[in-house]
């Protein structure tokens, strides 16, 4: 071999090994970063596996302790997992049976059902479905159910869940419920025709009586000493105090059967119109706020009401010097209203029972007890409430709300 080939062959020999060190050295390099990718790929690999079971964990403790009862099931209708609650809803096991949901139905819901589970699948869920199913342990529960299908990556349908509550117990005490407001409205109605009835009955009587006391006052009063005119009169008194303590008992349960006439009334010149024929001593003065509200109320109501409360002030302020002064605030929800008196006082054990029927600080002719008790169910039936704040001998303060919303 020639000089000059040798030359050319060592050189080739030359640039071979070095090529085959760069590549080698390349290899290296990216065996190097394919080592350190797979670690870190193997890492993450590892932390998704810790967050995967975390959240499995998590869905696993909601899915047990859902106080309502979870079935996830087939498209076919077989069941694939229930929870605790419906486990002990349905009395089966689906890790101990297999389970076809249609057979917890009752025939006359079959329809109903089919046509539900075809909106399932048409539109993907339903809610508010409520029908009855047969339990293992529990017999038939009323139930409602919302559901929804459960798809796969590619929205294809899978399977299908849904929230079970067992609505026995509530449609029972609904219906419970729904029976004691009919008892009530029946016994309220009897209630209210047999006060009417015996006020009947009873006044006529008075009435009667009225007549004959007169006319023995009339036709023999002249006979009679200066004691047995005061007992006629005392008679008479007593007649008029059951009279009017009959037609308290009219008004009491008139005051929430009669319909109330909703209209536009301005309480400051009915109120003050009311005053000025009320029987109110000389020496007490009456202040009514001038800017009262205008409420929608049943005129007659309110006039009833204030006409209670300013009654009872004239009537325990007396007739000495006095002072009562009716104001109003205006709340975010509420009117408030306030009437204060200078007179006696209510003691505080009074504070409660003043407002029940035939409730009353004095026993005699001028009060029945039921004005109060008037007053209040006026206040209620307007979503207000009534209190007061009173000592003895230091004047009393009636407070009452009306609703805005009821009054507007």
């Amino acid at each position: 071999m020639a000089k000059t080939e040798l030359e050319i062959l060592q050189r080739a020999l030359e640039r071979e090994r070095k090529a085959r060190k760069a590549a080698e050295a390349i290899l290296e390099d990216k065996s190097r970063e394919l080592f350190l990718l797979s670690q870190q790929l193997e890492q993450q690999n590892e932390h998704l596996k810790d967050d995967l079971s975390t959240r499995n964990s998590e869905l696993q403790g909601v899915f047990d302790n859902l106080v309502d009862a979870y079935v996830m099931m087939q498209l076919d209708g077989y069941v694939i997992d229930m929870n605790k609650s419906a486990i002990e809803l349905f009395g089966y096991d689906p890790a101990k049976q297999r389970l076809q949901v249609a057979k917890w139905l009752l025939e006359e819901d079959m329809e109903y059902a089919f046509n539900s589970y075809e909106q399932l699948i048409r539109e993907g869920s339903f809610t508010d479905y409520r029908a009855q199913v047969r339990t293992k342990d529990k017999g038939i529960r009323n139930v409602h159910i919302n559901a929804s299908l459960i798809k796969d990556s590619a929205g294809n349908p899978i399977a299908a869940q849904g929230i079970v509550r067992d609505i026995t117990e509530e449609l029972k005490l609904a219906a419970e419920k729904e029976q004691l407001i009919i008892d009530l409205e029946q016994k309220n109605q009897d209630l209210n025709d047999f006060a009417h009835i015996i006020s009947h009955d009873l006044k006529s009587p008075l009435r009667a009586m009225d007549t004959l006391i007169n006319w023995l006052k009339d036709d023999h009063g002249s006979g009679l000493d200066a004691e047995g005119q005061k007992t006629m009169n005392l008679l008479l008194e007593k007649v008029h105090w059951m009279d009017q303590l009959i037609s308290g008992v009219l008004e009491y349960s008139r005051a929430d059967q009669v319909a109330y006439e909703q209209q536009q009334v301005a309480l400051t010149p009915l109120i003050q119109q009311m005053v000025k024929h009320m029987d109110v001593p000389s020496g007490i003065q009456i202040d009514v706020q001038e800017d009262l509200p205008e409420l929608v109320v049943d005129r007659s109501r309110m006039h009833q009401l204030f006409q209670n409360l300013i009654g009872n002030a004239v009537r325990y302020t007396g007739s000495e010097q006095g002072q009562i002064k009716l104001s109003v605030e205006e709340t975010e929800a509420h009117w408030l209203f306030a009437l204060s008196d200078t007179g006696i006082g209510i003691a505080q054990e009074y504070h409660d029972k003043i407002f029940g029927v035939f409730e009353s600080l004095e026993q005699n002719d001028r009060s029945t007890g039921i004005g109060l008790s008037i007053v209040k169910k006026i206040v209620s039936h307007y979503g207000g409430t009534i209190w007061l704040k009173s000592e003895l001998g230091s004047g009393t303060t009636f407070f009452f709300t009306l609703s805005k919303t009821l009054t507007q």
